[in-house]
């Protein structure tokens, strides 16, 4: 039989009322103060909200802001975080994260919740979870997984409502939405092959969890043509064009030896573009070229580009699909969308 509770015993409505009344006195604030300071309140100094802080952590007072905020429907806020590397400095105003920000954007306000727009380093991926933690936001959607996947798996272990837009990775806990990068890289050469060319560079950075996905189908697609993967022609370009610029030109200045180039962006085609001109070389006469993500200069440039279409419209609705749902205690899993090739003139032919 179970016990009943003792009248006299207080609620725990009551007895968090009574911890903070008590962190209240020790600090020698009021209560409303106390409540402000534990809500990250800018109208408390900050030597305060530490005080407070201190004290609640010596009573284990805690408030699971997350939880709270649903239960009294007051925040309909998903950050949405655009890391960036730190020497790079990738802007926000590159194509790709602009149209899937504006995609996310337009999913989330179609739904009637807010989007807090936000950066972080890229080598500390988990302070994306301070939107949650401090309250501020009730989940979190993450551009890019970059090089620490193991973070976001930390955060997933947390029980933090987060969705990552990028490839699906071994061993991987948290949710991902992404296009299916492996095929995209394999598309992109099977192509150039049918076009005749053998000697293909692929120009990205593998060590992000996209580029390399993107790689394993390039390298499948030149195995299956009966050919040699040549590391030679591999260059780790970054997505950041300031950095790349100088990367590209000097690879096409000072090689010859390829007839087609697998780019892991738009822009990093476009700059291939200019750099093999700048060296005598046409597009595509001269050298074949793929892009990857299909932004609209691409159809702009010439001649257009060829590249992969990445599901971007399609994306935004997606990711906060995903995220939602966990919102509502179902298990969201990674979901690949599809991708495939647009044929222009950079590197022409039949699909």
């Amino acid at each position: 039989m179970a016990k009943s509770k003792d009248p006299s015993e207080p609620s725990s409505g009551e007895q968090r009322r009574l911890q903070m009344a008590d962190i209240a006195r020790l600090a020698g604030v009021s209560v409303s103060t106390v409540s402000r300071a534990l809500n990250g309140s800018e109208l408390v100094n900050a030597e305060t909200r530490q005080r407070v802080a201190e004290l609640a952590r010596s009573l284990n007072y805690s408030i699971n802001f997350g939880a709270r905020n649903l239960r009294l429907q007051e925040n309909k806020t998903i950050a949405v975080v655009v890391p960036y590397d730190a020497k790079s400095r990738q802007h926000i105003s590159d194509p790709f994260f602009l149209s899937i920000v504006g995609s996310i954007a337009d999913a989330l306000t179609d739904r009637g919740y807010d989007m807090l727009l936000s950066r972080v380093d890229a080598e500390h991926l988990d302070l994306a979870s301070h939107w949650f933690d401090s309250g501020k936001a009730i989940g979190v959607v993450v551009i890019g997984q970059w090089r620490h996947h193991d973070q976001l798996n930390d955060m997933a272990a947390r029980k933090l409502p987060l969705v990552v837009w990028g490839g699906e990775m071994p061993q991987q806990l948290y949710c991902s939405v992404g296009g299916d990068n492996a095929l995209g890289g394999a598309l992109a050469t099977r192509h150039l092959l049918k076009l005749g060319r053998r000697r293909i560079a692929f120009v990205g950075d593998a060590n992000l969890p996209e580029v390399w996905l993107r790689r394993q189908g390039y390298a499948q697609a030149l195995r299956e043509a009966g050919l040699a993967v040549d590391p030679t022609l591999e260059l780790a370009a970054p997505f950041e064009p300031g950095v790349a610029t100088g990367i590209v030109q000097a690879f096409c200045a000072t090689r010859r030896d390829f007839d087609a180039v697998v780019c892991c962006s738009d822009v990093l085609a476009l700059l291939t573009m200019q750099a093999l001109r700048a060296a005598g070389r046409s597009v595509p006469g001269d050298v074949a070229l793929v892009g990857y993500d299909d932004m609209p200069l691409a159809a702009y440039c010439d001649p257009p580009l060829t590249t992969v279409h990445q599901p971007v419209a399609e994306a935004g609705v997606e990711l906060v699909e995903a995220l939602l749902g966990q919102l509502r205690g179902e298990r969201a899993g990674p979901r690949t969308l599809p991708v495939y090739l647009k044929l222009r003139e950079s590197a022409p032919g039949t699909s």
